[in-house]
């Protein structure tokens, strides 16, 4: 198999430091000046918008490859959409998850129609390779019209209060639109928000389920994984 090349390639910070930057955007809700000022305050000096480039450039690598490596997700579907201003413009923002919470997909569209759901869930089939057992929506109609034309088999199901799960999910992307002003455009929100599920998830796993020990255990295996996933114990 042909190794995928380095994306730290020809650049001149060593990669351990491209890939923290990155980390750090991703993983708290910190603006471009404040990541800026954290590698200050260890003695690096980069600016603000060379941390912009990197994670404009290495954030859908590092997202794809830590997505390649976790484990099977969960059969059962949770489907939410919510609306985001873009430019003073509504557009909407759908999400898939699973029952553990993973992230599974997230689509931002213009519509919140049949036509849109649709798309939503040929999405999810591409990039998951796999039918659900169950899909949970609220009673959204476009949802129903939407599963009975792409997978007609799969069962559904409707509540307001069994789709709580994946409405909470779209709390850290509330978040993240807060501090960053809102999103600039749909392509910006997509890419963005692409990115940040497989990036902030792996260090913000359901910690009030866990153990100190089993934290402790998943924290380490995550951060093993992001040195592994992203070039992180080379230098360039």
């Amino acid at each position: 198999m042909r190794r995928e090349p380095d994306p730290h390639y020809r650049n001149r910070f060593p990669a351990e430091l491209i890939a923290h930057a990155v980390w750090l955007y991703y993983t708290f809700p910190l603006s471009f000046r404040n990541v800026e000022l954290l590698l200050a305050k260890r003695g690096i000096e980069v600016s603000y918008e060379t941390v912009r480039r990197w994670c404009r450039k290495f954030a859908p690598t590092f997202a794809n490859r830590l997505s390649r490596r976790r484990p099977r997700l969960g059969g059962h579907w949770h489907l939410d959409e919510v609306f985001i201003k873009i430019n003073g413009v509504q557009h909407y923002l759908w999400r898939a998850i699973d029952q553990e919470g993973a992230v599974l997909d997230i689509l931002v569209q213009s519509r919140r129609n049949t036509k849109a759901a649709k798309r939503f869930f040929r999405k999810l089939l591409k990039s998951l390779c796999y039918v659900p057992c169950v899909i949970v929506t609220d009673k959204l109609r476009s949802y129903g019209a939407a599963e009975a034309k792409i997978i007609p088999r799969v069962q559904h199901r409707q509540s307001q209060y069994l789709n709580n799960r994946a409405e909470n999910s779209h709390q850290p992307t509330r978040v993240r639109e807060r501090q960053m002003k809102r999103f600039k455009s749909p392509r910006q929100a997509q890419q963005f928000l692409s990115a940040h599920g497989p990036i902030h998830q792996p260090c913000h796993p359901r910690r009030h389920l866990m153990t100190a020990a089993e934290y402790r255990a998943y924290r380490a295996n995550a951060f093993v994984l992001w040195l592994q996933e992203t070039c992180a114990s080379k230098m360039v």
